[in-house]
């Protein structure tokens, strides 16, 4: 016996549990070179500063020039080398990727007839995408402080400006910048998955979401917009500085995240209509 014409047994709550799609996800080449380059990121940043030149000016510091003060100083350095660009790359790169693989491959169309519904298919799949993205957002100050501490030692973080904020209450705000940047981002997540369910090429979902975030950021740069840029969504990807100011200056923290998350489910709702209405013959 059937019912609504189902299998004997069958439970579409059951279909691709995420421990399934997330062992799936962390066996892939991709993943592994991702997580990998940025646990290896820390150790190359400390290679470069300990083989280079000083070539500091008496003229003032900068975050380069003050890397080497801290391990808290070589973290926020990490983060300000990467923020921009490489932990969007990572962030499109794990969302993008996630559906137009399966499509490249020939396999979406088979997925559906196991049968997974078009929309558990779609949430397992962000969900294992946004466990990598925030292990990635993790990893990569972890590192970077063990490497810090290590090579520079537990000294109080200095801000160009001549600030200085104790070792353990400048490690705990440290603590809190993968929590925003994973809000941030967001809109990224949202992106680059409405782009995924939109194309049969992950190189083409993944470099459009990595796209939009560059043509933001030189938007950002023009004067002329004037209060329209606040609504751009790159333009508070480096409020988690805030973090580090005493006291903490929450305003820009606050647009930051609302502005990640008013993006991400405007894209996300569109991505989820768009797969389910699009003719799957992938």
């Amino acid at each position: 016996m059937t019912t609504h014409g189902a299998a004997p047994g069958y439970r579409a709550t059951t279909t691709l549990p995420l421990r399934v799609e997330l062992v799936r996800q962390l066996r892939r080449r991709r993943t592994v070179l991702t997580l990998g380059f940025l646990a290896l990121l820390p150790f190359l940043l400390w290679l470069a500063f300990r083989i280079g030149r000083d070539d500091r000016t008496r003229g003032g510091a900068t975050l380069a020039d003050l890397a080497t003060a801290s391990g808290l100083n070589f973290v926020m350095f990490t983060l300000f080398s990467t923020v921009s660009f490489l932990l969007v790359v990572v962030v499109a790169l794990f969302f993008g990727d996630t559906v137009a693989s399966e499509a490249s491959w020939s396999s979406l169309r088979y997925l559906l007839a196991a049968p997974v519904p078009r929309g558990r298919l779609l949430r397992q799949k962000a969900v294992v995408a946004a466990l990598l993205s925030v292990f990635a957002l993790v990893l990569l100050p972890v590192v970077a402080m063990a490497v810090g501490v290590v090579a520079y030692g537990e000294t109080d973080l200095i801000s160009p400006t001549g600030q200085s904020l104790a070792f353990l209450p400048a490690a705990s705000r440290l603590a809190l910048v993968p929590a925003y940047l994973a809000l941030q981002l967001a809109w990224v997540a949202g992106l680059a998955l409405l782009l995924s369910v939109s194309t049969d090429a992950p190189l083409g979902a993944v470099g459009g979401a990595v796209m939009a975030s560059i043509l933001s950021q030189i938007l950002e740069t023009i004067n002329a917009l004037g209060d329209l840029r606040d609504y751009l969504p790159t333009r508070f990807n480096s409020a988690w500085a805030d973090l580090l100011a005493s006291p903490i200056d929450w305003t820009h923290l606050a647009s930051g995240a609302f502005s990640g998350l008013t993006y991400a489910t405007v894209f996300g709702l569109a991505a989820w209509w768009r797969f389910a209405t699009k003719d799957i013959t992938s």
